[in-house]
């Protein structure tokens, strides 16, 4: 009888975090706890005073987390799927709590029992070997894992099967020479994916008032605006992480956001929380440099990044409106930082324009969506029937923006700040010709990124901004 043969009458043991998961189930379950009620903090100290097993029981029955929103591993059910074809019992043994452990157990469909940990006993390291000892005996069972916690078990086992192994689990691998389950190759770059450093190019809305006050060549206003830049960008990746914390269910149902590090399990929570913390130390740090204006700007942009993270985001039409504001609170920055007036004209254009873009988005969520049983877009305010409004409003933002636009080309701030402003009418049609084009391939399915950064890749786009920046300089020449 071969070792395959043999195998059939060999329970397989298989952890649930980190393994048949590629998250950790008490810290997902308190991150959606704390994101719902940040007081709870204080009744989670006092469960992790009581114990380990306490705080894993209290978090997974307030969570609400469903089976189907965790991030499971593909490869490894692949395995436990031919593994159950061949009769051999399978178990899921998990530090888990009950609730999500028989959640998980039901939904992946393949297991033979679960052993879970229960209020006053937390099952993992040497307590998950002594019950695995006691119910199959030593080397009556394989066993599969992928952390230092696991070791034990490893020990104990017939046979052990590593997956996506932390740094202690790694080198027992190697010095047993146990088996690894490939489960796919992780960047070690892949923190910095969820911190977009793409999206950091909104972020040059702070230079505007620096540049249409014609102080591009002044060193002091030049080094405030890029203080100013990066200050706004740590920021903003900051929110985006925590941001992503906090919408990992939703994310995980999308069809593209459920690859993001967080939503894919690829980067862990608290390296997450690790990340957002110093992004945030990074922007403080840069914000001490600045003028005390600057600061009150910033501040105002986090708490309302943060009040939109939480609650707005859901709202309807208030979210368009927020992410408009925010857009234009970094004009409001850019000018703060380097003691340039703020004019009343540019805010104006600039809300009209970004609500046009944040109208865009939400169309293109929508229309992704397809929601053609009625349902609302995840994690926002707005149902398939509200298609047509939110285009219509989106195209006529647009053309709001532009006659602004006009007006402020005609205005007298204009006439003594511009010595040709007759140069400056065809940003107009320019304007009007960035942003209906954007609506039309919204319009056709053919957008599909935040619209911002898709202006800041698409040529078409950058052509069209380049020759507006000409027609400021040729109407500028001479003054």
């Amino acid at each position: 009888m071969d070792a395959r043969t043999d195998s059939r009458h060999i329970p397989l043991c298989v952890d649930l975090d980190g393994t048949l998961l590629a998250a950790d189930t008490l810290w997902e379950g308190a991150a959606v706890v704390l994101f719902r009620n940040p007081f709870m903090i204080v009744a989670m100290i006092y469960w992790a005073l009581c114990g380990k097993a306490r705080l894993k029981h209290e978090v997974a029955a307030r969570s609400g987390r469903e089976a189907r929103d965790w991030p499971y591993r593909e490869a490894v059910l692949a395995r436990l799927q031919v593994e159950k074809q061949t009769g051999r019992p399978i178990l899921l043994v998990t530090g888990a709590a009950e609730k999500v452990a028989l959640g998980v157990a039901d939904h992946a469909g393949v297991f033979d029992g679960v052993i879970h940990s229960s209020k006053d006993l937390n099952l993992t390291h040497s307590s998950k070997r002594a019950a695995l000892v006691a119910r199959f005996g030593e080397g009556g069972f394989d066993y599969m894992g992928n952390s230092r916690d696991d070791i034990p078990a490893f020990d104990a086992a017939r046979r052990a099967i590593v997956v996506a192994p932390d740094g202690a689990a790694e080198a027992w691998r190697r010095s047993h020479d146990a088996e690894r389950l490939d489960t796919g190759p992780v960047s070690p770059l892949t923190p910095l994916k969820s911190i977009r450093v793409h999206q950091w190019a909104k972020n040059v809305l702070i230079g505007v008032p620096m540049v249409l006050n014609h102080d591009i060549l002044h060193m002091d206003a030049l080094i405030n605006t890029v203080v100013a830049f990066f200050a706004f960008s740590f920021l903003a990746s900051a929110v985006y992480v925590i941001n992503d914390l906090s919408d990992l269910t939703n994310d995980r149902r999308h069809p593209k956001k459920r690859n993001r590090p967080l939503a894919s399990g690829k980067m862990s929570v608290p390296v997450g929380l690790a990340l957002a913390a110093a992004l945030l130390l990074a922007s403080l740090s840069l914000t001490l440099t600045m003028p005390i204006e600057f600061m009150g700007v910033l501040a105002l942009y986090a708490a309302t990044t943060t009040a939109y993270t939480f609650v707005l985001k859901r709202k309807l039409l208030i979210d368009v409106f927020t992410l408009a504001g925010l857009y234009t609170v970094r004009i409001a920055a850019g000018s703060a930082a380097t003691d340039t007036e703020l004019s009343f004209w540019l805010l104006a254009f600039s809300i009209f324009f970004f609500l046009s873009l944040a109208l865009v988005k939400r169309y293109v969520e929508l229309d992704e969506h397809g929601g053609l049983d009625g349902t609302a877009v995840p994690g926002r305010g707005y149902v398939p029937v509200d298609f047509e409004m939110v285009g219509q409003a989106g195209v006529s933002a647009a053309f709001a923006a532009a006659l602004v636009l006009a007006l402020y080309i005609q205005s007298k701030e204009m006439m003594e700040m511009y010595a040709q402003p007759w140069a400056l009418w065809p940003l107009c049609p320019l304007v009007l010709y960035l942003l209906l084009r954007i609506w039309m391939l919204a319009r056709r399915s053919k957008l599909h990124e935040d619209p911002v950064v898709f202006i800041m890749r698409d040529w078409r786009s950058l052509l069209t901004m380049a020759i507006g920046a000409c027609l400021v300089v040729v109407g500028a020449i001479g003054h």
